[in-house]
């Protein structure tokens, strides 16, 4: 092989191996940027992971907001009308979070598939609904037997 193409496939593989790892870190930043979705049917399947960062949203059950008398603990269970879980929160919700109104939390599994919440968003106006709560609702209203 001539000196000239072998200086070329040098060249080739050095810009294939830089495009490799920028592509790699590029996933490994994703990865670790990404709160997916689940919602309460698929925290109770166990189909969310335990101890990486999720969302879950749905209805926040009647009468199951439990506040502490002494700190801003509150728990809460929402529902997607076919499973519901526990949620904890400490700090203060977001005005528009109410019983009976639709939520996503962010936060962490933890071995009692409860979700610790490190933020909780409340749906803004009487008609939005966050499009995975819908379609999340959607499901479940097509999968009743009657």
């Amino acid at each position: 092989m001539k000196p000239q193409r072998k200086r070329k496939l040098a060249q080739i593989g050095l810009v294939v191996i830089g495009l490799g790892t920028a592509v790699g870190l590029g996933l490994y930043a994703l990865s670790t940027n990404i709160n997916l979705f689940y919602p309460p049917a698929k925290v109770v399947a166990g189909d969310a992971p335990i101890g990486t960062t999720i969302r879950v949203g749905g209805m926040v059950v009647e009468d199951s907001v439990v506040r502490a008398g002494d700190s801003l603990k509150v728990s809460f269970a929402v529902t997607d009308y076919a499973e519901r879980v526990t949620i904890r929160y400490e700090g203060i919700l977001p005005d528009l979070f109410r019983e009976g109104q639709g939520i996503v939390a962010e936060g962490q599994l933890n071995g009692a598939r409860e979700l610790v919440a490190t933020q909780v968003l409340a749906k803004h106006d009487e008609q939005y609904m966050p499009p995975e709560i819908a379609e999340s609702l959607q499901n479940q209203e097509a999968n009743k037997v009657y």
